[in-house]
């Protein structure tokens, strides 16, 4: 496993089990209750202001002394200035919970997806897809902020103003409550419920739709090489292009629909105010009631026409929604696994007749092999000998299908327990450099190293010259998979991470690949040699430099069938020195 895999499973069980998607907001309630009550208040100042204009501005109109008007205008005044900073202070809270609580939740459902690959690794059943995890990660996370910014809150003031509007109607004419009552009763409820049940089909279709066109991108774009090589990117990129475009006809429906919804919002709105109008002046209304009925008629259905989106809104969230809490709500991929002691300083590791198989193919097939505690063993044979899958079955990452790994006296395994898991760490094929800075990417492997430790394993790993050569040294930023520098600066990244975490058991696949052949056979010499203070597991092609090793381990088929000093292989035939003749020739 990789050193940020490990760094993060130590907090995966205390983020993960916090109660799902409330329990990411539930820190944050205190913000949004504040928001809440802001934006009712401000809807209410809102209302107040005019009301109080409408009053004013007709009462006005019959010339009263200026000393009538004092009170409406100052009313008038304090709402404007009230409606404006609590409608500031609603969004600022607002936004602050939410992207607060989105910031929590992201790193939950991060922590979730780890775990789950994790354990499908060592299952090895199939799981969710890149594309598939990478639309929870972002779009269905973002449900979250919409379902508090655009449909909580916007309920609260649209209650708290409907609710005012008619006590200020009722005020002035008590029938024109009734009327009133009856149209937010069609614009807040009889619309959001056509909303939601006539966009729900659509909102689903397009959830579906947006996490079917991620899966296709991330294909085109991180497969974009292998597809050119067997000449079906134009396929791939049909696919992509179909699943835009059956997102784009799911969102047209959805935009119809929430079309046809406003329209209908605004004549419900033009129909209660003519309404109220109409059977205030028939009662004998004057002009000023009349006024003041009209305008605050007009906008407390406003204030509640939101509804309708909001409704449809949700119903667009809750596939995202109900995602996100499957994610978090999933059993453990690995049990926790009971405390135990590992000892301190190197491990060591044995292999008892494991058997890896993927499908038909077998990877590896009955190994046996112990490698004592602080032994230097290189792995290497043919390509498709089984080396990488040796390595990923001692740092847990495969399931064997048969057989046992010990580390340290424990069975590795789906319910080892964490230090036992957390004892194998180093460089392996899936290994991940982060878009964040060099110094972010080495500190997952040990998040309290010093200038001092950084230094010396960029050193080892021949990293630190190509640090001092960056724009910005420990702190150039570097793009998602190490965009910005080359495969063999990525790599010394990778390796220097692995050595910075010095674990009790450090497993390293290949770690001089896309290095020179003199600057690679100078690193494994080094590692072989020093491998800081744990037992190393070190798979690689090339030869020159075991003899630094205290054994070399020769795989073919998924089978040991040689194992000594570099020395002693060579002073007989056999598989090791068929591969020194080969590299030999090709040197």
């Amino acid at each position: 496993m990789t050193a940020s895999d490990v760094t993060m499973s130590n907090v995966t069980a205390n983020r993960v089990s916090g109660g799902g998607v409330w329990g990411a907001v539930r820190p944050h309630a205190v913000r949004l209750v504040a928001a809440g009550l802001a934006g009712a208040a401000a809807e209410l100042c809102g209302l107040g202001l005019i009301a109080a204009a409408a009053w004013l501005i007709a009462r006005a109109s019959q010339q009263p002394e200026l000393a009538a008007l004092s009170v409406a205008i100052a009313a008038v005044r304090g709402f404007a200035l009230a409606k404006g900073t609590l409608r500031y202070v609603e969004r600022l809270a607002g936004h602050d919970a939410a992207l607060r609580a989105l910031a929590e939740l992201r790193g939950r459902v991060f922590d979730a997806l780890a775990a789950a690959r994790t354990g499908e690794r060592l299952s090895g059943r199939r799981g969710v897809r890149d594309g598939d995890a990478l639309t929870r990660m972002v779009s269905d996370v973002d449900a979250v902020q919409d379902l508090l910014l655009r449909c909580v809150l916007p309920g609260v003031a649209a209650v708290a103003c409907g609710v005012a509007g008619v006590v200020v109607c009722g005020a002035v004419w008590a029938p024109a409550a009734v009327v009133l009552a009856v149209g937010l009763l069609v614009a807040g409820v009889v619309l959001p419920g056509v909303a939601a049940v006539a966009g729900g089909r659509a909102a689903a279709r397009a959830a579906a739709e947006r996490e079917a066109l991620a899966v296709r991108s991330l294909d085109v774009l991180e497969g974009a090489a292998d597809l050119a090589v067997f000449g079906a990117s134009g396929r791939f990129a049909a696919r992509a292009g179909d699943a835009a475009g059956r997102l784009a006809r799911a969102e047209r429906s959805g935009a119809r629909v929430a079309a046809a919804v406003a329209a209908a919002g605004f004549a419900v709105q033009g129909a209660v105010v003519a309404a109220v109008l109409w059977a205030g002046l028939g009662a004998g209304v004057d002009e000023v009631g009349a006024a003041v009925l009209a305008l605050t008629a007009l906008v407390a259905v406003e204030s509640v026409l939101p509804l309708a989106g909001a409704a449809q809104r949700l119903r667009e969230v809750r596939p995202s929604l109900r995602r996100v809490g499957a994610v978090l709500a999933a059993p453990p991929a690995r049990a926790a696994g009971r405390p135990v002691r590992v000892a301190r300083g190197p491990l060591e590791v044995e292999l008892l007749g494991v058997r890896v198989s993927y499908g038909a193919s077998v990877a590896l097939d009955g190994v046996d092999l112990r490698v004592g505690r602080g032994r230097r063993v290189a792995v290497v044979g043919a390509s498709g000998a089984g080396k990488s899958t040796l390595l990923a079955a001692v740092a847990g990452e495969v399931a064997a299908g048969s057989g046992a790994v010990t580390v340290g006296g424990h069975v590795l395994g789906d319910d080892a327990p964490a230090q036992v898991r957390a004892a194998v760490r180093g460089l392996t094929q899936d290994a991940h450099v982060f878009a964040g800075t060099v110094r972010a990417n080495l500190l997952l492997a040990r998040p309290d190293a010093g200038e001092a430790r950084l230094r010396a394993a960029a050193e080892r790993a021949r990293f630190l010259e190509v640090v001092q050569a960056l724009p910005d040294g420990w702190d150039t930023v570097v793009g998602a998979g190490g965009r910005g520098l080359s495969g063999g600066q990525r790599q010394r990244l990778l390796l220097a991470r692995a050595l910075l975490a010095d674990p009790p058991v450090l497993v390293l696949d290949e770690p001089a690949e896309a290095l020179d052949p003199v600057m690679a056979d100078a690193v494994t010499r080094d590692l072989l040699s020093r491998p800081g203070g744990g037992t190393l597991l070190l798979v690689t092609h090339r030869l020159a430099a075991l003899d630094a090793a205290d054994e070399v381990v020769v795989l073919d088929r998924g089978r040991v069938v040689q194992r000594g000093r570099h020395a002693d292989l060579l002073a007989v035939p056999g598989a090791y020195r068929d591969l020194w003749d080969a590299e030999t020739l090709t040197a």
